[in-house]
């Protein structure tokens, strides 16, 4: 949608400039896969049950997320049988750069310019 620019006469539009929310991606951004991500991120791997009682999850939702984020490459999981069952969730060097990404792209909405007339919420 075309905006209306009071520095331009009237009839004529200014092209928006494109905004951070566009690029933000919905694989990561949603709530519990963005906080999987962050618990991977700071430490590389982390337990089944871990990520169930830090995120307050059930087992088949947690099961859910990680196999969005499973399918679309970001994490990895392993199960352990020795010394007792469990599964290993990891992050991947994809997974790492698509966090890293929907960070600046949220730190970028903080900066970001309201759309009537750039002026800031300050």
């Amino acid at each position: 949608m075309r905006r209306s620019d009071p520095t331009h006469g009237p009839g004529e539009t200014t092209q928006p400039t494109r905004h951070p929310a566009v690029d933000l991606d919905d694989v990561v951004h949603q709530r519990t896969r963005l906080g999987i991500l962050a618990i991977l991120a700071a430490g590389d791997n982390a337990d089944f049950n871990y990520l169930k009682q830090a995120l307050e999850l059930t087992d088949g939702n947690l099961n859910r997320h990680l196999e969005v984020l499973s399918v679309a490459g970001l994490i990895s999981t392993r199960r352990i049988t020795s010394p007792r069952r469990r599964t290993v969730v990891g992050i991947t060097a994809s997974g790492r750069a698509a966090f890293a990404r929907e960070l600046r792209y949220l730190e970028m909405l903080t900066e970001s310019p309201t759309a009537d007339g750039g002026q800031r919420l300050d």
